[in-house]
């Protein structure tokens, strides 16, 4: 074979079809577009949405009908009677615990059933949702269930053929975690001293005690007037001669003795030690009535 004798297979090769050549062409005229109306115009395309007038699909169905709740929890759900369908089946069997060890002639111990175990048979599509347990079908064999829900009949006929249910409890609020002050000594006997007695309230002092204390504390300052000492007088006696003897003002003499004494000539023979002689008292106002009567 030469490279010039290649060629495509027979029937790969298609030419395009020429239209509107003329009528011996076989698509003259319309040029397979039919006649007339929107698509054997020019530009005539329509949308993907488009119903030809009529009232679109996202406009006549029904909306905002209904409620969903944003807090729904969606269950993975397994009944009583499909576990025990696996367990006739020989997929779940019991087991004892490693190290222990059985009594003769004591019952066997009961089919251990959670999400993990189900789930690896094939029973439970996911891990992620919690799992709830319900009553439909029957049960003779014990089992020990552990579920996030179950079903009051489905509870009923475990209990009755012999087993136990444990149910997960999700807190709802943070919890102290165990462990997190052993570390510190004495840090039970405080937690337990804080619940018995309560908080520790400290006494505010007295107001008086308070005031005393800053009487003490501060000093005392003198009233320059007699208002001030008038004010320590009734605050208290101590005060008040405090400030009598410290504030008072100098007596002044009376102006008729000091007159008296610059008139008054001094007397050489009288020693300085030797007070004055008196002057004599002047008369009262009753002697000189008597003496005006007399006369």
């Amino acid at each position: 074979m030469k490279l010039h004798d290649l060629r495509p297979a027979p029937g790969s090769h298609r030419k395009k079809t020429r239209v509107g050549r003329g009528i011996a062409a076989g698509k003259g005229k319309t040029a397979g577009r039919g006649t007339k109306g929107q698509k054997a115009r020019a530009g005539g395309t329509i949308p993907a949405w488009f119903e030809g007038g009529q009232t679109p699909l996202h406009q006549r169905i029904p909306k905002l009908r209904g409620f969903k709740n944003p807090f729904r929890i969606e269950y993975e759900v397994v009944n009583v009677g499909a576990i025990a369908s696996l367990v006739e089946l020989g997929v779940l069997e019991s087991g004892e615990m490693p190290g222990s060890r059985k009594a003769k002639g004591a019952a066997p111990a009961p089919i251990t059933v959670n999400q993990e175990i189900l789930r690896a048979a094939g029973l439970v599509r996911s891990l992620d949702k919690p799992m709830k347990i319900l009553g439909n079908g029957e049960l003779s064999t014990a089992l020990f269930v552990v579920a996030d829900r179950i079903s009051a009949s489905a509870r009923a006929k475990i209990e009755a053929a012999g087993g136990t249910v444990s149910l997960l409890e999700v807190p709802t609020r943070s919890v102290r975690a165990i462990g997190v002050a052993d570390d510190v000594p004495g840090a039970d006997a405080v937690a337990e001293t804080e619940i018995e007695s309560g908080p520790e309230v400290v006494a505010e002092p007295d107001a008086a005690v308070a005031v005393e204390s800053d009487a003490e504390a501060a000093p005392r300052r003198k009233p320059k007037t007699v208002k001030a000492a008038k004010a320590a007088g009734a605050a208290g006696p101590e005060a008040a001669a405090e400030a009598g003897a410290d504030q008072a003002p100098p007596a002044k003499p009376a102006p008729r003795a000091k007159a008296k004494a610059k008139a008054a000539p001094a007397d050489e023979n009288v020693p300085a030690d030797e007070p004055a002689p008196a002057e004599p008292a002047a008369p009262s106002t009753d002697d000189a009535a008597d003496e005006s009567a007399g006369a």
